[in-house]
């Protein structure tokens, strides 16, 4: 198969630890590492299938990767696979620090401006292939990037949430690579200083949601008003694995995205500025497709922060992550 992007997982040897080269960058504050070399080869599959056999067969290289001591919860992960659609740049799977993820918003930027980092691509359209379908991605000359991301829809609008101690949450259901619920109707404010109320929230209202049968939403959205004048919203993102997102999470606002169209709210074509907890902003757009979903694309900017191999010492305990 002749694609464009090396995709050599063969594990390199140094002495008695096995080593695993990476970079590191984050989007709007949220950190992506990309896997260059010394990852599983997981195959030629479908995407479906080697995303299985890595969690089954090689979920220890994601705890070794993401995990302490080598990494840390809030980290998303992006092993470097190859395409099964050779018109794109390269395949890729996520991971963070519970598991697998069907897309990434942030973690797409990051891979786009690490693999331009490294002179492999330049400025212009790129092809990525996620386990959830093929996005498009442009690079601009001033170093944004657009990611086009899978089609997005809402399925359950003004869901009652009962939330114990708290009371009746309402909130929309909607998939933007992933599955989220989102919610204005919290009643706290979007902001650092609260940061232990707001992940303690959203806890209890991702238990309760999956509690009353809606157990594929594994991330929960709660939306609020913008300090940055520029921006419509902001938002606050409780990710699977009980990290909160640092940035505005480009899945969540696709999914808002989605939400905004089917109510009216947000015109094609039209710009929502949405803010993150920490400040920062991706800038959304969507476009209607025939069948009454939305394909949204989201705009955002990443920067590299290191260069590294890290090291899996077989006589080290905590080697392969510290955690399940």
């Amino acid at each position: 198969m002749d694609c464009k992007v090396s995709t050599n997982m063969a594990l390199l040897q140094v002495g008695p630890a096995q080593k695993i080269r990476v970079i590191d960058s984050h989007t709007a504050g949220e950190p992506t590492r990309v896997v260059l070399d010394g990852g599983p080869d997981l195959g030629s599959g479908t995407f479906t299938q080697r995303r299985a056999l890595f969690s089954a067969r090689y979920d220890h290289y994601r705890r070794a990767i993401i995990q302490e001591p080598h990494g840390h919860q809030a980290m998303v992960g992006a092993l470097l696979v190859e395409p099964t659609d050779c018109s794109c740049l390269t395949g890729v799977i996520f991971f963070n620090n519970v598991g697998y993820l069907g897309m990434c918003g942030h973690g797409t930027i990051g891979l786009v401006k690490t693999l331009q980092y490294l002179g492999r691509i330049g400025p212009g359209q790129h092809r990525i292939e996620t386990p959830v379908g093929v996005i498009t991605t442009w690079l601009d000359t001033d170093g944004q990037v657009t990611v086009t991301n899978v089609p997005s829809y809402r399925t359950d609008k003004d869901l009652s949430i009962q939330v114990p101690g708290v009371g009746t949450i309402v909130g929309d259901i909607a998939w933007g690579g992933n599955w989220f619920f989102i919610t204005s109707d919290h009643g706290l404010d979007l902001d650092m200083t609260k940061i232990d109320e707001l992940i303690a929230l959203a806890h209890m209202i991702r238990d309760s949601v999956h509690a009353q049968g809606f157990r594929h939403v594994d991330h929960i959205e709660l939306i609020g008003p913008a300090a940055n004048p520029n921006a419509q919203g902001r938002s606050f993102v409780l990710c699977p694995g009980g990290a909160y997102d640092r940035c505005p999470c480009g899945t969540g606002l696709s999914a808002k995205l989605a939400c905004l169209a089917a109510d009216g709210q947000l015109a094609e074509g039209q710009p929502w500025i949405q803010e993150g907890i920490l400040g920062s902003c991706f800038r959304g757009t969507y476009r209607w497709l025939e069948n009454g979903q939305i394909l949204p694309s989201i705009t955002g900017t990443a920067y590299i922060t290191a260069e590294a191999t890290l090291l899996l010492d077989q006589s080290d305990p905590f080697c392969w992550g510290i955690g399940q």
